[in-house]
C-alpha cells in the first residue's frame, strides 16, 4: 500500500444482512478514490455497554472496534433512522469507542455521515443525533456533501450495488472530501 494512501473504517449501524446500510457501504469501498482504502467493521459480537464490564477489561470486540478506529485515518458511518433516531447498536458501539474519557479512540477523528432508508426523508434526523455524538466525542465531521438516500429499494438493485447515479456522485464527493479532512489532520499530527 502507498504510504499517501487513507485508510477509512466503515460502520453501519445495521445489523440485518440484507441492510441497505450494509449495502451503501460496500458501494463506497468501490466509489473511494484510488488512494482511499475502505475496510468494513461489523457491529455483531460488540456487547451492550457495561460500565462494570469495562472496569473488568474490555470484551474482545471492542477492544478490536477501538483499535480498528484508533488506526484509521478516518471513519465513515452509514446510519439507517430508527424512531428518528440512531440504532441503538450504532448508538453502543460510539459509547464503546468514546472510552476512556480522557483519550477516546473517536477524539479528532475525521468521519464522514451517510445513511439509506426505504423512506421518504433520507436518514437527516438520524444524521443530526449522530452529529451530537461526534460533537461531544471531539470527532471532526465532515460537513458536506450530505448524503441521504431516500427510497432505497429503487436506489439499489437487486445485488445490492447502489445505482441512482446521483447517490453514486454524492458517495464519491463525501469520500474526498473525507480524504481531504484524513490527509489535512495527519499531516498536522505529523508535524506536530
Amino acid at each position: 500500500m502507498h504510504s499517501d494512501t487513507i485508510t477509512v473504517l466503515g460502520i453501519a449501524g445495521s445489523l440485518r444482512r440484507g441492510s441497505y446500510n450494509r449495502a451503501l457501504l460496500r458501494s463506497a469501498q468501490s466509489l473511494a478514490p484510488a488512494d482511499m482504502r475502505l475496510d468494513l467493521f461489523d457491529l455483531h459480537d460488540v456487547p451492550f455497554y457495561d460500565a462494570d464490564v469495562e472496569k473488568e477489561g474490555d470484551p474482545e470486540a471492542v477492544t478490536e472496534l477501538k483499535r480498528r478506529v484508533r488506526e484509521a485515518d478516518a471513519l465513515v458511518i452509514a446510519t439507517p433512522e430508527y424512531q428518528h433516531s440512531l440504532p441503538g447498536v450504532l448508538k453502543n458501539a460510539l459509547d464503546w469507542a468514546s472510552r476512556p474519557p480522557k483519550d477516546p479512540p473517536l477524539k479528532g477523528k475525521p468521519i464522514a455521515m451517510m445513511g439509506a432508508t426505504p423512506g421518504r426523508y433520507g436518514t437527516a434526523r438520524a444524521q443530526a443525533e449522530l452529529r451530537k455524538v461526534l460533537a461531544y466525542n471531539d470527532a471532526v465531521v465532515v460537513n458536506r456533501p450530505e448524503v441521504l438516500v431516500a427510497n432505497a429499494g429503487e436506489t439499489f438493485d437487486e445485488a445490492g450495488e447502489l445505482v441512482d447515479e446521483t447517490a453514486r456522485e454524492l458517495v464519491r464527493e463525501l469520500l474526498t472530501a473525507l480524504g481531504w479532512w484524513a490527509r489535512l489532520l495527519r499531516d498536522a499530527r505529523a508535524r506536530a
